[in-house]
């Protein structure tokens, strides 16, 4: 059922976001909590689900197949009526047949002639169809009998679902739903930007590829497009795979091929707008690669940036630049030799590849595990292995830092490729060989007038 929260008297709402990517069908409903705080504040919980929860809801899907099943028996009625009227006028047509040879007969009174004979002869082949229309007619007793229990069945089933829904009729019922879900969504969007404080189970989508690698999706893309992108291997490869959705990605099917002009580095790349960011294998020169037009837009060196191995993460495989994407833009993820090995977050301007601004945040990178960008926030794990957690965030819009403790479980023990995409609120991962998923909870403090 919807319930939204009591109103709280308070003057400010802390509300944590939860956006689930997917859910299994027990989980395709809002749900909203609230409780008061000591201090007089309002806490509320929503978990917000995906669009069109309502084509995910069990009673729904239901309903829908009654409904196909519905218009299939109507069809079949309809079938079924134009053969028996049809079934019916030939029926009569040798019903007048058969009374003309009955009279017939009864004058011929024992004696036929030869052309009489053949006359009658010829008038029985007529009748020969009848036998085929007669068994049509028992096979159409039958499936009047089927039907029949058929719209028995329907009934009872929706009468279940009727009770079970109460008074509201299933259109008006599931505008009421979409009236909701139109605030909520409206709600989170007043949510905005917010500090991590958690991370969900892990999500495995698929196991492919070699234990090192990247996947992703488009940021920029509206939420109608959901090609995913895939790159195996952490060194020297060109070939990028794009498969047209996330249900061909996961079944391997309806995919292109796209062949870099320059090999990558790393595992650190990101798609914004139509383009791959990457690293241009044995530099520090960042590519930009157009799909689209299958064509290098832009290439430019990062200045002082370590690479082949100088500055990686935890784990190696020439992961000395990553490339981010959050809710403010192009993010690029370093160290360099003046900085002593401690990460540098730069921010780029997508267009030029030039550097916009950036920081030192002070945490040697050969002490991170992976690394993400959220709301201008640079989290980084302690490990790339089982047992990691976010331990550190650098605030760019403070120039700040502090130490976190947001564990997250790393079920295939050893990552790869970890990357925040702001459109779906989840983390990308791979995961030795497996395309992981993880959704983030984001913490807020609003106006309850509905001024962040």
């Amino acid at each position: 059922n919807y319930k939204l929260p009591p109103p709280c008297l308070a003057n400010f709402c802390i509300l944590t976001r939860d956006r689930t990517l997917f859910q299994s069908p027990e989980e395709g409903w809002q749900l909203y909590t609230s409780a008061q705080a000591p201090d007089g504040k309002c806490i509320c919980t929503a978990v917000i689900p995906a669009q069109s929860t309502c084509s995910r809801d069990g009673r729904s899907r239901e309903l829908r197949q009654l409904m196909e099943k519905v218009q299939n028996v109507s069809q079949s009625m309809e079938v079924l009526e134009l053969r028996t009227y049809r079934d019916l006028q030939y029926v009569r047509g040798m019903e007048t047949l058969m009374r003309s040879l009955d009279a017939r007969l009864r004058a011929a009174d024992g004696s036929l002639s030869a052309k009489s004979f053949q006359e009658l002869k010829d008038r029985m082949t007529e009748l020969l169809p009848l036998s085929s229309v007669l068994e049509q007619y028992k096979t159409d007793t039958r499936t009047v009998v089927r039907l029949r229990e058929e719209v028995r069945n329907l009934s009872g089933s929706l009468a279940a679902i009727q009770e079970e829904m109460g008074a509201y009729g299933y259109e008006d019922l599931q505008q009421r739903v979409m009236a909701l879900e139109a605030r909520l969504h409206a709600c989170a969007q007043k949510l905005g930007c917010g500090k991590l404080t958690g991370v969900s189970n892990p999500i495995t989508v698929r196991a492919m590829g070699s234990r090192f690698g990247s996947w992703m999706t488009d940021t920029m893309a509206p939420s109608a497009d959901s090609r995913v992108w895939y790159m195996d291997g952490y060194y020297k490869g060109r070939r990028v795979l794009e498969f047209r959705t996330l249900g061909d990605f996961i079944k391997g099917q309806n995919f292109i091929q796209h062949l870099l002009p320059q090999p990558w580095a790393g595992t650190g790349h990101v798609v914004y707008n139509g383009s791959l960011f990457y690293n241009k294998y044995q530099s520090n020169v960042v590519v930009k690669y157009h799909f689209r037009s299958r064509s290098v837009l832009v290439q430019r060196s990062l200045p002082g940036a370590g690479y082949n191995n100088t500055f990686p993460y935890s784990w190696g495989g020439f992961s000395d630049m990553d490339f981010m994407v959050d809710e403010s833009g192009l993010w690029a993820v370093y160290t360099t030799n003046q900085n002593a090995g401690n990460i540098v977050v730069s921010r780029l301007d997508p267009h030029t590849l030039e550097v916009m601004r950036s920081w030192d945040t002070g945490y040697p990178k050969r002490s991170a595990g992976e690394a993400f960008m959220i709301c201008g926030v640079l989290y980084v794990t302690n490990s790339h292995l089982a047992g990691a957690k976010v331990y550190f965030a650098y605030f760019t819009n403070t120039s700040s830092y502090e130490y976190t403790d947001v564990p997250f479980h790393n079920q295939y023990s050893h990552i790869s490729m970890l990357d925040y995409n702001p459109r779906e609120r989840a983390l990308y991962t791979w995961n030795n060989g497996h395309q992981v998923l993880y959704n983030v909870t984001l913490f807020h403090v609003i106006s309850t007038s509905g001024d962040p």
